[in-house]
């Protein structure tokens, strides 16, 4: 059993530099856990679902890698503007919300420039299926 992830949970990047706040933008009739919007899988959408992790830090993004060539070879991180462009993953494998497996605290989704994007917090610590 997982918990299960609400809006304003905290969400992490290996390249970012702060964690951000997941926003659920529901899909459908509202579902509520502890006084929050559940999230799903489908809550992926750059900026709009998945906020910026302060500065990226990996070279394989094309505005770090710039940045990083122009100061000579030093790293330099620069603003970060997620790219996800699939579901997390897995999913609750028994609760769906709006049609779409919940989101849980155990969900993983990657970022097009290589970071890893995981749940640091979930909002509750509700336990559901």
């Amino acid at each position: 059993m997982d918990v299960q992830v609400v809006s304003t949970a905290q969400v992490m990047c290996s390249f970012g530099t702060t964690p951000a706040a997941l926003t659920v933008i529901p899909k459908g009739p509202p579902v509520i856990a502890a006084g929050q919007p559940m999230a799903t899988i489908q809550d992926f959408a750059p900026m709009a679902n998945v906020a910026m992790f302060g500065m990226c830090m990996t070279p394989s993004n094309p505005q770090v890698a710039a940045a990083t060539s122009a100061a000579l070879g030093v790293l330099t991180p620069q603003p970060c503007i997620p790219v996800i462009v699939a579901p997390w993953a897995p999913g609750s494998a028994t609760v769906l919300v709006n049609g779409s497996p919940a989101l849980t605290a155990t969900s993983t989704c990657q970022c097009t420039w290589g970071g890893a994007i995981t749940v640091v917090s979930p909002g509750q610590t509700t336990i559901g299926g």
